[in-house]
């Protein structure tokens, strides 16, 4: 079974360097990048989880309890809708503008609204968590909120931790993209 988010990144590692966006059709959402052991690994870990409640659901529904049964079907879809999720949290981008998918939410900025997409040195947080530690952020400034710098990935997240070959490249990959497509200043 194909599994098109894990071979994200192929299309980049297979075209000559002087092609910067190797994809024909440029409208799909993509993600210019595959996502990290860490993401990767927690989904597994979800994914195992799912496979013992189900379990747990047909023998409850088996000894005769098809309310509990029911229940522990129920809670399995939902971590497999978590895992799933968790698969497809990250930085998308098309002809039409850059997405930001987070796990409870989606924000999609119009390649029009895109000032500037640029990676910053700051202080960025460790896998998510509050701690923070030094490394790189691509950063994200928008025309309508041009005071606000949101990092649409950084060095030390879930995707590129002890990755900093492949940040550099997604991040190189995703300054490409806004290059491209975002309106130029004359």
């Amino acid at each position: 079974m194909p599994l098109p988010f894990l071979t994200a990144d192929r299309a980049f590692d297979e075209v000559a360097d002087d092609v910067a966006l190797p994809f024909d059709d440029r409208d799909q959402w993509r993600r210019p990048y595959r996502p990290g052991p860490w993401r990767v690994g927690f989904a597994a870990l979800l994914l195992l989880l799912a496979s013992y409640v189900m379990f747990a659901a047909v023998i409850i529904a088996f000894t005769g309890g098809l309310g509990g049964g029911a229940v522990c079907g129920i809670i399995a879809l939902l971590i497999i809708g978590a895992a799933l999720r968790l698969l497809r949290v990250g930085t998308w981008v098309s002809a039409h503008g850059l997405r930001r998918v987070a796990f409870f939410q989606t924000q999609t900025v119009p390649w029009a609204q895109v000032v500037t997409v640029r990676t910053v040195q700051q202080p960025v947080r460790w896998l998510g968590l509050p701690r923070t530690v030094q490394g790189q952020a691509l950063l994200l400034v928008r025309r309508d909120k041009a005071d606000e710098r949101s990092a649409l990935v950084t060095s030390h997240g879930a995707d590129f931790l002890a990755r900093t070959e492949a940040f550099d490249r997604a991040s190189d990959a995703i300054e490409v993209w806004a290059e491209e497509y975002r309106p130029h200043q004359a």
